[in-house]
């Protein structure tokens, strides 16, 4: 191992739950409660649906602009002040740097908010670049965000483990070439998939010293 690419959500970070919670929190700020369905119901609408859903199911008269921006900035106030790294994240973080292994982020969510929340965890200064679905064009679904990576690295497919809580994502970066690394994280659904695309399977980061060292990677025990 001579580079590493992370993921956040659900990797490095437990925000998941920012997201899942985002419709809830809303309603609360407005003064009402939400059902208790609401979170399965948002589960399939992008947010433009979501804010639709919200002006005729609960009343909301405001146009929809403003309601997909006050929801944009409930997530965004969990990244800015409450996001916590997962367990574990600090310490092989700190001891992958120890031996010199390169590492950057590759992410799905807006910069503004995984730089300062990472920043105010300590973990930022880890990370020699931050590249996301938007600065490169491509979402998870393509290999773009992982060589875009790799790129900056300066280091061969081979020498790279990806880690990612998401079986597609895992999927792609594995199919592409990348040693993969995937992380539990309860908000993903096909953990069979995940396993099947990853080269090292984590329960949480606490193991991330064992599992490596029985791949022979001694320079990763933490």
């Amino acid at each position: 191992m001579k580079g590493a690419i992370f993921d956040v959500d659900g990797t490095l970070l437990d925000t998941m739950p920012a997201w899942e919670t985002a419709g809830a929190k809303y309603l609360e700020q407005k003064g009402m409660t939400a059902e208790p369905d609401l979170r399965e119901t948002l589960k399939v609408m992008s947010l433009d649906q979501a804010a639709a859903y919200f002006q005729a199911h609960y009343g909301i008269d405001e146009p929809m602009e403003q309601i997909v921006s006050d929801v944009y900035q409930v997530v965004a106030d969990f990244y800015l002040y409450h996001a916590q790294p997962k367990a574990g994240v600090p310490e092989f973080l700190k001891q992958l740097r120890a031996n010199g292994v390169r590492m950057c982020v590759a992410t799905a969510t807006d910069r503004k908010w995984i730089e300062p929340a990472l920043a105010r965890c300590g973990l930022l200064e880890y990370f020699g670049e931050i590249f996301t679905c938007a600065s490169v064009g491509h979402g998870k679904d393509e290999p773009h965000i992982y060589e875009a990576a790799q790129q900056f690295l300066h280091l061969t497919k081979e020498e790279i483990w990806v880690f990612e809580d998401a079986s597609h994502a895992a999927e792609t970066a594995k199919k592409a070439g990348f040693l993969v690394c995937g992380v539990f994280d309860a908000s993903e659904c096909e953990q069979n998939k995940l396993r099947e695309f990853s080269d090292i399977y984590l329960n949480s980061f606490e193991e991330a010293g064992g599992k490596f060292h029985e791949k022979g990677f001694n320079h990763c025990r933490v």
